[in-house]
């Protein structure tokens, strides 16, 4: 087929597991493919080259607005932005071809059902599922809004939903959904701060309670067997994780005996290990 006007954006950073996928689901689609990278080490560099891409380097400056940067660069009327653990489904890049026919005068941009795969299924319901994203848009009327970590892409015009999955790799293992947590919760303290929010109790317990209730029971996480009641579970102390920590930033003080200046080296102990 004649590659369509548009072009694929991917930012990158030591991605060679899941860049190749990427670029496969959406070969021979697009006139244009840029991978903007903020300093791969893994090989995956000669992976976004051997597959036509555009390389191009760019210093950390955030998901948003490393994806803004990317965005900035597409030289096509329309973009279609991708995460690297991403993935087009045939059924997805069919309706990408059918937009292009007749409703790209109508709309803006063109909205899909994110689906993961996680413990060694897809997953279909609970939070997760469907998690609709804006990924197509025309160029000119787009830009990344949102917050640092839960970044967003916006238009002005009319949007069409479209059913077609866009397959996510996101979570290879239960590891990497823990390591995440205090990295969103980090970014949510910041948000906190700043709003010149305080700490509530109520707000802490209350919400990773029905952030399980909608998950597992409204949204029916439990059609997903095991891994949906982890999810919902998992979910919910990541809540409760990231309520917490504005207490914990108003409540940390010095541990008893350390306020009158730090102890002679003589005088320190082993704390219990072995010398």
């Amino acid at each position: 087929m004649t590659p369509l006007p548009l072009s694929v954006s991917v930012i990158t950073r030591n991605e060679a597991a899941n860049l190749g996928r990427c670029l496969d689901s959406v070969a021979g689609l697009a006139a244009e493919t840029v991978v903007m990278d903020s300093g791969s080490t893994d090989g995956t560099r000669d992976i976004a080259v051997a597959r036509g891409a555009r390389w191009v380097h760019q210093d950390w400056l955030g998901y948003r607005d490393q994806k803004q940067a990317a965005l900035l660069l597409c030289t096509q009327p329309w973009v279609l932005a991708l995460d690297a653990d991403e993935e087009v489904s045939p059924e997805m890049r069919q309706e990408i071809i059918d937009f292009f026919k007749s409703h790209t005068e109508a709309h803006d941009g063109a909205s899909f059902p994110r689906k993961v795969w996680f413990l060694g299924r897809w997953i279909t319901h609970g939070d997760w599922y469907p998690d609709r994203k804006l990924r197509l848009v025309r160029r000119s009327a787009a830009k990344w809004g949102g917050s640092p970590e839960h970044d967003k892409l916006e238009v002005p015009g009319a949007v069409m939903v479209c059913r077609g999955d866009l397959h996510h790799f996101s979570f290879p293992s239960m590891a990497r959904y823990v390591e995440k947590i205090n990295i969103f919760a980090d970014e949510y303290l910041k948000r906190q701060l700043a709003g010149g929010k305080t700490w509530s109790l109520a707000e802490t317990l209350f919400r990773p309670a029905w952030r399980f209730v909608r998950a597992y029971i409204l949204r029916r996480g439990f059609m997903d067997g095991f891994p949906g009641l982890w999810i919902a579970w998992s979910t919910a102390y990541q809540t409760f994780v990231r309520h917490s920590r504005l207490y914990e930033h108003s409540h940390r003080g010095a541990p008893p005996g350390t306020e009158k200046g730090p102890v002679p080296a003589e005088h320190r102990g082993t704390g219990g290990g072995a010398p």
